[in-house]
């Protein structure tokens, strides 16, 4: 009777065993690139609602401290997809590089802002002023099209983010105050406050230095922009039944809710 029970019992043991490796191996990971910060804050909210609706699939978040190497490695394969970029430097990065990536789903905007540590409005900071932007070419495009709206300077016609055609200092045709523009790497541009009169920040960037653009900045972007960010993967996988459930479950009202709660206006849901 007993080497019965210990027979069944190692069974039902091997059966588990067994069921297990199954589910394992039908378990489908999606590894998802994000920048660290509120995109990475974001995803593990949009990650807990994936899961919990979709059983069978597993979401890993790889974080990268740069806006270039989430495309890269997206590119090389090492990812499935990623999340924290708009179309305009999909499509800069697209054109520069060769990348056959495809993007969807609007996530958040993360507003541009200029910010100074010297002065306390715009119109304070002086001519001949030194201003520090992102060296990308979406993101400095970005800087000088919100300086345009808001009349400090004005850039030669044909500048449209969308189809790739970004400004940059040398498009600039009229300077009233001869502002001197700093390209510089967005993720230093925090550090560069102390040291430059003014200085535009990604939203992402400024979150981590304690920078709320509704708060801190001088001027800020408003919910009227193309910089949307997306959900990109490759070409390949654009039909991908996981790509919809991904995009559904961050456009869902609990990271909406969540979004609202944590960021209070710095970060705004883009759906």
């Amino acid at each position: 009777m007993k080497h019965a029970v210990w027979k069944w019992l190692g069974a039902a043991a091997v059966a588990a065993g067994l069921a297990a490796s199954v589910q394992a191996a039908e378990e489908k990971v999606i590894k998802v690139g994000v920048t660290s910060g509120p995109h990475a804050q974001i995803f593990e909210a949009a990650r807990r609602v994936f899961e919990r609706d979709n059983p069978g699939y597993k979401v890993r978040i790889i974080e990268f401290n740069d806006y270039i190497q989430p495309n890269a490695a997206l590119d090389a394969g090492e990812l499935d997809a990623n999340s924290y970029q708009h179309r305009p430097f999909l499509n800069a990065q697209i054109k520069a590089r060769g990348y056959k990536l495809y993007a969807e789903g609007k996530t958040m905007i993360g507003p541009m802002a200029i910010y100074s540590k010297k002065y306390r409005k715009l119109d304070e900071i002086p001519a001949g002023a030194r201003i520090g932007i992102p060296n990308d070419p979406a993101n400095e495009s970005r800087v000088l099209l919100l300086l345009q709206k808001h009349g400090q300077l004005k850039l030669r016609a044909g500048i449209d983010p969308l189809t790739g055609t970004n400004a940059t200092p040398i498009d600039i045709v009229e300077n009233p105050k001869k502002w001197k523009f700093v390209e510089i790497d967005a993720a230093q541009l925090p550090r560069t406050l102390d040291d430059l009169d003014a200085s535009a920040v990604n939203a992402d960037f400024a979150a981590k230095a304690g920078l709320n653009p509704a708060r801190d900045s001088l001027l800020v972007e408003d919910g009227d922009s193309p910089y949307a960010c997306l959900i990109a993967v490759r070409e390949k996988d654009r039909d991908q039944p996981w790509l919809r459930k991904l995009v559904a479950a961050y456009q869902s009202d609990e990271v909406k809710r969540f979004i609202q709660a944590e960021f209070k206006g710095g970060i705004l849901a883009a759906w």
